[in-house]
């Protein structure tokens, strides 16, 4: 049986002094779940986060890096560099990053196969914008994504990745996708990566459900057949909000 696996994104909000507190204060609220917790926080609270989740069951995640090992990228984070601080999970080709970025599926592969190489654990964000949903594409999209994004790696390599199924028209939006049909979309990236890389990896993958996630609606998501978890963004933010979506068994 799949783990379920909760992340928060905190995109770009907390200040260090933020950070120590919310770990605190969330710490003995999650500290017997059998789920595992994940914080992808900003790059300056990195290192204030992992200070304090020590002795902890929180993960400590990254919400971006660039594909190189080093050189002249100014303001970019190599998964060298943040492997070598004790980070263990990264955020790859959120939407966000695609719409005000220019991120591509050519620069998303890129960005994981440097992650793997250097053992971190990719967290890859593919989803559909509402135009692509009201012209019947979603399939469509969230699978070719999902083979663009992971092209190249081998069955070893696919196993340790975490995919994430964020329908960009419920990011944010308060709209989210009813637990049936993000089972559907998810049970479609399950079966693409049958396709390629056989039903042992694509029954063992985990992936998340993004878009919206909060306590009231979290139980209902993971108890669906094939999400395993969530990509939690707002929600993330509150301890006692978050701490229940990470208890949402219990």
């Amino acid at each position: 049986m799949r783990k379920k696996v909760i992340a928060g994104n905190w995109k770009m909000n907390m200040l260090p002094n933020e950070t120590i507190k919310f770990i605190q204060d969330i710490a003995p609220l999650v500290k017997d779940t059998k789920n595992e917790v994940i914080l992808c926080v900003p790059y300056t609270d990195l290192f204030y986060a992992l200070l304090n989740a020590q002795d902890t069951n929180i993960k400590i995640g990254a919400q971006n890096m660039h594909w190189e090992e080093n050189g002249a990228y100014t303001g970019e984070i190599s998964a060298k560099m943040l492997k070598c601080i004790g980070v263990e999970y990264v955020i790859i080709g959120h939407s966000e990053r695609r719409q005000y970025f220019a991120e591509t599926d050519e620069t998303v592969n890129k960005k994981i196969k440097s992650a793997l190489a250097h053992e971190l654990k990719p967290i890859v964000c593919v989803g559909e914008t509402l135009e692509q949903r009201e012209e019947g594409k979603t399939q469509e999209i969230i699978t070719t994504q999902t083979r663009l994004a992971l092209e190249g790696l081998t069955n070893e390599q696919v196993k340790n990745i975490i995919i994430a199924y964020e329908p960009i028209w419920a990011i944010g939006t308060g709209k989210t996708a009813t637990s049936e049909d993000a089972n559907e979309s998810i049970k479609s990236i399950r079966k693409e990566i049958e396709k390629i890389y056989g039903s042992d990896v694509a029954q063992n993958i985990i992936i998340q459900y993004g878009g919206s996630v909060k306590s009231t609606n979290a139980k209902e998501l993971f108890e669906t057949s094939d999400i395993d978890g969530g990509l939690v963004g707002g929600a993330s933010l509150k301890p006692d909000e978050f701490a229940k979506i990470v208890n949402y068994l219990m």
